[in-house]
């Protein structure tokens, strides 16, 4: 995984709430066993016609959006338990996921492979939502506190200490594993 400490840049707004995973990667694009390719068919039905061609109107497929940061409304990621809703949405380019509630699935098969969910009060939401398109928002990982460089204005949000520790350093429980194996082995020196 890549390493996540500091994050800062423009973000995509997407205000509709009980984003379903099923939305984020519908079901018939689900038989790829490797994590790549999936960003093309995100969102993929709202996103592209019935011929394929890009929906002008879709938050995607309009250029003055951009950034590593999705902006979303609450309970994004319910539905079906699909990790490869996580590998849809970092594969395209996002980072992190701004929220009021996130699915606890999804959240898990987010920071699983390297996508932060980071929540945040139905009133902060808001606030983002209300910027322009230019706007910026900073994410720090290692202080757990989200801006908006225009205002200042900041808010906490809460992460598991271990997948905290995980994001910052780039490591999967794998890795993780790796990181501690002289604490490991001269633990089981200290038995002999």
């Amino acid at each position: 995984m890549q390493q996540f400490k500091t994050l800062s840049g423009t973000f995509v707004p997407m205000s509709m709430e009980n984003i379903d995973t099923d939305q984020i990667i519908p079901a018939r694009f689900l038989k790829a066993t490797t994590k790549e390719g999936f960003g093309k068919n995100l969102f993929r039905d709202w996103r592209y016609d019935a011929n394929n061609n890009p929906k002008p109107d879709f938050i995607l497929n309009k250029p003055e959006y951009s950034g590593q940061i999705l902006v979303a409304g609450k309970n994004f990621g319910c539905g079906s338990s699909r990790e490869h809703a996580a590998w849809s949405i970092l594969d395209y380019g996002f980072r992190a996921v701004v929220s009021s509630f996130f699915a606890d699935i999804f959240k898990n098969n987010a920071l699983n492979n390297g996508v932060l969910p980071v929540q945040v009060s139905e009133d902060f939401l808001q606030k983002i939502f209300k910027l322009g398109k230019e706007a910026t928002l900073t994410i720090d990982l290692e202080n757990q506190k989200i801006r908006i460089d225009a205002t200042g204005e900041e808010e906490k949000f809460d992460i598991n200490n271990y997948k905290k520790t995980c994001m910052i350093n780039g490591y999967d429980d794998i890795d993780y594993l790796l990181s501690l194996k002289d604490e490991i082995a001269q633990f089981e020196t200290q038995l002999n």
